[in-house]
């Protein structure tokens, strides 16, 4: 507050932290005006801070999964766009492409990331109890109820449902969960009050798009579960994820065995051409194996040991013809190329995506001539 309103005196003032000035004489009226243009500003400061770490919590919660590959990229995005909204999430993906990894990434990356994340394998659960393991049940509802339970939805009240393979559930049972996700309410077996659940739904499929439309889910329940679809490609049709998970996953085992352990070339090509049905959990499973089979350190995984834990030990598929015999070289160069574009040319981020060290990394660059 002024009573001599002059540039010089504004100028002064912002200097040392003000906002604003009034000059005297003044009313009430234009001070409650200028105080509320000043709240604002301060509210979406605040909120804009606030959306700067739900975005960097966003991110955190994606960087276990390892991957370069442009596919895998636009997964990703779309993953993260999805996980700020509470929106039903729907993954498609064959077997063993880590559909609930994702899942726990969405979950991590969304404002109920404090809350649980509550998974359950719809076709593992035995059908005369699938209504009483995702509703919960009162004592005596049926014989073995001895007390009451609160069921899956209820335990994840505030967090996340993960329903993988989603498609083995009853059509019974999918009339009352669709109950569920419309009313956001649970009424447990036995019960005669229903309670309310505040709960995000992920759902998974290992079956295409078009067959569980058709034959396993009821139509309004598939919309109602498919606001956002998202489909995990297979791991033979991006074979730079390969290379990068096969050198994260050995990382990781001679972490385990306190011991060097690597791949040679030949292993990496043989990988490189194997049609992988069990994708990222068979390459994960193929390497422990080959790991916990040897005491040798330092280890070097050769094709000669993997062959027998290929599929029953099913061989390779051929190389195709427009395959050349520099076709390792160029997926590793692809590799790092979008390794380095991921990481906005860091090569310290980009060798940690890679799973080298940086004077590998560096080598690779010379070698390939990339600067």
């Amino acid at each position: 507050m002024t009573g001599f309103g002059t540039i010089e005196t504004a100028v002064e003032a912002i200097k040392r932290g003000a906002e604003d000035y009034l000059t005297k004489p003044f009313d009430p009226e234009s001070v409650r005006k200028k105080i509320g243009r000043l709240m604002e500003v301060f509210q979406l400061r605040g909120r804009v801070a606030q959306l700067e770490s739900d975005l960097k919590q966003c991110y955190r919660s994606f960087e276990p999964l390892v991957y370069v590959s442009p596919a895998m990229q636009r997964v990703l995005e779309r993953a993260r766009n999805a996980a700020e909204t509470d929106a039903p999430i729907l993954l498609l993906g064959e077997t063993g492409t880590g559909k609930e990894m994702l899942a726990r990434a969405i979950h991590g990356g969304s404002s109920r990331a404090s809350g649980p994340f509550v998974p359950v394998n719809c076709g593992a659960l035995p059908r005369e109890l699938v209504e009483s393991e995702l509703f919960g049940h009162r004592r005596g509802a049926f014989t073995g109820a001895y007390s009451d339970a609160p069921g899956i939805f209820a335990a994840a009240n505030g967090g996340t449902v993960f329903l993988d393979e989603i498609g083995e559930m009853p059509k019974d049972v999918q009339v009352k969960l669709l109950r569920v996700l419309q009313e956001k309410e649970v009424r447990p077996v036995g019960g005669t009050r229903p309670s309310p659940v505040n709960v995000r739904t992920i759902a998974a499929t290992n079956r295409s798009l078009a067959a569980l439309r058709a034959d396993y889910l009821r139509e309004d329940l598939y919309y109602r579960l498919a606001t956002v679809v998202i489909e995990i490609p297979p791991l033979r049709g991006r074979s730079e994820d390969l290379l990068v998970l096969a050198q994260h996953f050995t990382s990781r085992l001679a972490e385990r065995y306190d011991r060097q352990i690597s791949l040679n070339r030949g292993a990496l090509e043989l990988l490189l051409r194997y049609q992988f049905p069990g994708n990222v959990r068979e390459l994960q499973n193929l390497l422990e194996s080959a790991a916990a089979l040897s005491h040798d350190d330092p280890q070097t995984i050769t094709e000669r040991e993997l062959k027998p834990l290929l599929n029953g030990g099913a061989p390779p598929e051929p190389l195709k013809s427009w395959e050349s015999p520099l076709a390792m070289e160029q997926v590793e160069k692809l590799a790092i190329e979008r390794a380095l574009r991921l990481s906005d040319g860091n090569r310290t981020r980009a060798a940690a995506v890679l799973g080298i060290s940086r004077d590998t990394l560096y080598r690779k660059m010379r070698e390939f001539k990339l600067t």
